[in-house]
C-alpha cells in the first residue's frame, strides 16, 4: 500500500502531509526580509525614496565583478533601469516585490555606486495654481 498522499482535487493545488504544494498564484516563496537581510531601512544613510523618485543607471557604474556578487534582485532592478528611468513605484510593479523591499535594494544599488536617484519637486516649490491659470490666459491671449 502506498502511504503518500496526492494532492487534494489534482492539478497540483492542494497539501501534502509535512509540506505544501505551491502554484503560479502563490506568489514569490523568498519572503521580503530575507530579500533586504532583515533590513526595513535603505542604506546607513537612511536616504528616503518617494514613490516617484526617478531612478537612473549611474554613468560610471562600477565593473561587471561587483554587479556579480549583488543579489539577483539587485540585478533585475539594475536590467529593468537601464532600460529606461523609472520610479520607484514603476520598479517595484515590473520586479514584482513590495516597494519597501525595492527602497531597500535601491539604497544598496545607490551606496555602491550602480544607480543615481533624482527626487521629485517638493510641492511648496512647485508654482502656485493661480499663477499658472495667469500664464495659460496670457498666452491664450496671444
Amino acid at each position: 500500500m502506498n502511504h503518500h498522499s496526492t494532492t487534494a482535487g489534482g492539478g497540483g493545488h492542494g497539501a501534502l502531509p509535512g509540506g505544501q504544494w505551491y502554484d503560479a498564484e502563490a506568489g514569490p516563496l523568498v519572503r521580503p526580509y530575507a530579500m533586504t537581510g532583515g533590513r526595513t531601512k535603505p542604506g546607513p544613510s537612511n536616504v528616503r525614496f518617494d514613490l516617484i523618485a526617478l531612478v537612473v543607471v549611474d554613468d560610471d557604474p562600477p565593473g561587471a565583478a561587483e554587479e556579480s556578487l549583488l543579489g539577483p534582485e539587485h540585478r533585475t532592478l539594475l536590467a529593468l533601469c537601464r532600460a529606461e528611468t523609472q520610479s520607484v513605484a514603476e520598479l517595484a510593479a515590473d520586479a514584482d516585490l513590495p516597494v519597501g523591499v525595492v527602497r531597500v535594494l535601491l539604497g544598496d544599488l545607490l551606496e555602491s555606486g550602480f544607480v543615481k536617484v533624482s527626487r521629485p519637486v517638493p510641492p511648496a516649490q512647485l508654482p502656485d495654481e493661480r499663477i499658472l491659470k495667469e500664464v495659460i490666459d496670457g498666452l491664450r491671449a496671444l
